[in-house]
Parts: C-alpha cells; sequence; structure tokens
C-alpha cells in the first residue's frame, strides 16, 4: 500500500505534517469568474437562465421551467418505490437523528437585574432554508437526513432542496429520504445556478434565509459569493479520518475505518496515529489483503497515496497531541480507555470512543449529525445542529429605576466615545 510513513522522533516530522495537512485552496480566478457570471445570469434572468444552465449541464432536455421543480406525489411514490429493508432502515435513521436533535433546540429565557430591569434571550427559527444535495458521483440520502431533521426540529417553515439530476435522471433514494424528513419542496437544478437561485430568488424558486449542504467546487465557489446576502452553513472540505489506537485494536477493522473516507474521493485523508510500530505495519498488510474486495478501490489508492499517512508516536498521549494539531473532522479513538484519552482532545468535529464505534456509524445512524467542519476548522468550528437553523434575539425591559442607572453608565461611556446623541438619548430616560 502506497501511503506515508511519520515518526514524531524525525527531525523533519513537524515539516512533513503541515506538508500533508495543508489544504489551502487555490484561488481558481477562471471558477471564481464563471460561477460570478452564473450568479448574474440568475439574478437577471430567473427561471429562463436555470432552464438553460440545467439543459447544458446536465443534459436534461426539459422544455418548460415547471420541469425543474418535482411534485410532492413524486417524493412520496419514490418512498414507497424503496425495498422494505432500506425504508427501515432510513427510518430508524431518521428516529434516532431526531432524538439527538430534539437534545439541542436552545429555549428563551429572561432574568430581572437587582434594579426590575428584564433581560432576556427568545429564539425563533429561520423562515426558510435551502438545502443542497450532490447528485454527481453517488447519490446521499444520509445528506439528506442530516440537513434537513434539525432544521425542522428547530421549527424553519419551509424547506427547499436543490438536487441535480444528470440526464433527467432522479434517485428514488435520495427522494424518498427528502419525504421522509418532511423536505416541503424539490427542484432538480444542480452548481452555482441552484445556488443562485436560492440566494436571489426567480420567478419559481422561492429565496430562502440560509443554504446548507456540502457540494463540488462550483457549489462552493457559489456558497462564498452568496453568504450574506444569506446565510451558509461552511464551505466543506474533502472528508478527513484520523484513527488513534494503541497495539490491541483489530487491523482489519482500522483498515476498513480508513478505507471508509478515503472511497469518498481522491482528495480524502486518513490518518492513522500510534506508538506501536507493529500495529501499523499489521493495518498496511490488512489494507493490502482487503482492498480488492472494494470497488472504489482505484479512488481508495489515490487518496491514501495523496493525503494518506501512517503516524508512529512515543506514546499515546503524544498521539493526542498531534490529533489536537490536525483537529481532524472525524477522530476514532480505537484504545482500551477512550474516555480516559478523550480528556486530552481538544479539537476534533466528532469523536468516537472505543473500538466498536466507526465513524461509518456517525455517517449514517448514531444520532449526532455528520456535517461536521473540515480543513482543521474544528479549532473554532462545530458540527451541524438544530441551533444553526435558530436565531437568537437579545430582550431589554428596563422600569423607571433601572432606567437612571442605565442612563448614568450609557451617558458617561457615550461621552468619552464622542457620541453626544447616544448620551442624550440614555440620559433622556433618566
Amino acid at each position: 500500500m502506497d501511503i506515508a510513513r511519520l515518526e514524531t522522533s524525525a527531525p523533519d516530522f513537524d515539516d512533513r505534517l503541515e506538508s500533508l495537512l495543508d489544504r489551502a485552496p487555490e484561488q481558481d480566478e477562471v471558477l471564481t469568474r464563471a460561477v460570478a457570471g452564473i450568479i448574474t445570469e440568475v439574478r437577471t434572468r430567473g427561471d429562463a437562465a436555470l432552464l438553460d444552465y440545467t439543459n447544458r449541464f446536465d443534459h436534461s432536455g426539459w422544455t418548460s421551467a415547471a420541469d425543474l421543480e418535482l411534485p410532492r406525489a413524486t417524493l412520496e411514490a419514490a418512498w414507497v418505490s424503496l425495498p422494505m429493508d432500506l425504508r427501515r432502515a432510513l427510518e430508524l435513521a431518521y428516529a434516532r437523528i431526531h432524538a439527538y436533535a430534539e437534545r439541542q433546540r436552545l429555549t428563551d429565557w429572561e432574568h430581572a437585574d437587582a434594579y426590575g430591569n428584564r433581560l432576556g434571550q427568545r429564539i425563533t427559527p429561520l423562515d426558510r432554508v435551502g438545502l443542497y444535495v450532490p447528485g454527481g458521483k453517488a447519490a446521499y440520502p444520509s445528506s439528506v437526513l442530516m440537513n434537513a431533521i434539525p432544521a425542522k426540529v428547530a421549527g424553519v417553515q419551509e424547506l427547499v432542496m436543490m438536487v441535480p439530476t444528470p440526464q433527467g435522471q432522479t434517485n428514488a433514494a435520495v427522494l424518498g429520504a427528502a419525504h421522509l424528513a418532511g423536505v416541503d419542496r424539490v427542484f432538480r437544478i444542480g452548481g452555482a445556478q441552484a445556488i443562485a437561485a436560492l440566494a436571489w430568488g426567480t420567478e419559481r424558486v422561492p429565496a430562502v434565509d440560509k443554504i446548507v449542504g456540502p457540494g463540488n467546487a462550483w457549489v462552493a465557489a457559489a456558497k462564498r459569493q452568496v453568504f450574506g446576502r444569506v446565510g451558509i452553513d461552511s464551505i466543506a472540505g474533502p472528508s478527513e479520518i484520523v484513527v488513534v489506537s494503541d497495539a490491541d485494536s483489530d487491523p482489519r477493522w482500522l483498515a476498513m475505518d480508513l478505507f471508509s473516507q478515503a472511497e469518498h474521493d481522491e482528495d480524502a485523508q486518513s490518518i492513522l496515529i500510534s506508538p506501536d510500530a507493529g500495529l501499523l505495519q499489521r493495518v498496511v498488510e490488512a489494507m493490502d489483503a482487503r482492498i480488492d474486495e472494494l470497488p472504489r478501490a482505484g479512488i481508495i489508492r489515490a487518496a491514501l497515496s495523496r493525503r494518506g499517512a501512517l503516524i508512529l508516536t512515543r506514546s499515546l498521549e503524544e498521539a493526542a497531541q498531534i490529533a489536537n494539531r490536525i483537529a481532524p473532522e472525524h477522530l476514532e479513538l480505537s484504545v482500551a480507555e477512550p474516555r480516559a484519552l478523550m480528556q486530552q482532545i481538544r479539537h476534533a468535529g466528532a469523536i468516537f470512543l472505543g473500538r466498536h464505534a466507526p465513524e461509518a456509524f456517525g455517517d449514517y445512524c448514531a444520532g449526532p449529525n455528520h456535517v461536521l467542519p473540515t480543513s482543521r476548522a474544528a479549532r473554532f468550528s462545530n458540527p451541524l445542529g438544530v441551533y444553526e437553523f435558530q436565531k437568537r434575539t437579545s430582550l431589554i425591559e428596563c422600569t423607571p429605576e433601572g432606567a437612571k442607572v442605565l442612563a448614568d453608565i450609557a451617558g458617561r461611556i457615550a461621552d468619552a466615545e464622542g457620541l453626544h446623541a447616544h448620551a442624550a438619548s440614555a440620559r433622556d430616560r433618566a
């Protein structure tokens, strides 16, 4: 297996690790300009532009803008068409994701200070959210559930889904998941044009308040350009996994855990960290033994060769330090005492504790959201959750006595800042 091997004791370790982790996006000016042009066309020409782009890029052959939206009956029919075992799996995943999301809901609160002033927070859901679901290399009904369920739990009034349909072909699992999750409207539109339509609205597509969901480079560039007009969840990078293991993990399990992220695409990153050199070698042997049984073996080999690594550390404590430097999207702690080691972890999108918690459970059905910060953003970002679809509004209510106290404080600070209308506005209440 062609995969980089690093040792923390080597003098060039820091340089090699940083080179491995360097994912600074190259500024593709041609792509940026092309996306800007698409956004302008959709803003000015509306549905006509969407129809032109969809026929050009997806070869759909639609003749009317009405063809771009799927009737709700189509979603229900897709759900009914799914094999019973898949429907049951999606229902169980839905229930687990929904139960976890219910615990995330923010609530109103108020309190009174010593002068009777009431201060608080009011929580309201977003009115309308756009969900982008990829439809190119693979179909992702799990992404539909992970994005739609927390939005619905938050109380979002309308959820609008965009999904590309190359050659006009829909995916029954994606549409069935949309039906299960309560998506309100579905348009078969992809790429930058879908993001532009959600941000600005057209004759048929309603403008939304926030856009969530992953996509290709065109989608990512469009999300960057419409941010500010609407909110976005994040700019998703390639998928990542870091596994920290002691000597006693099953190397076959670890090999497949690393493969599970590498199979997403050639830019995905899989890293195994351990203080046991024998374990690292056994995992390589397991990789060689199992790789050819997988249909996406070519993608896996490319990803491991380009971005994968095996890192030999002096101890598990040092392995935890390296994991914090990487700040991975997914972190597996395949060790005898995972909760003890977890106390040393500060940066990770999701942590999988113990040998029986593979990352794949998190992708589909464990409960927590699989939309996680990538590209080391776990240092400052959070998983997608209900809170992403709720707004916090501050509440301030003053009594006459309390206003006098605040007027003196605000007036003095406003005078110091030279904002005399502010000072007068405050002192008028006294």
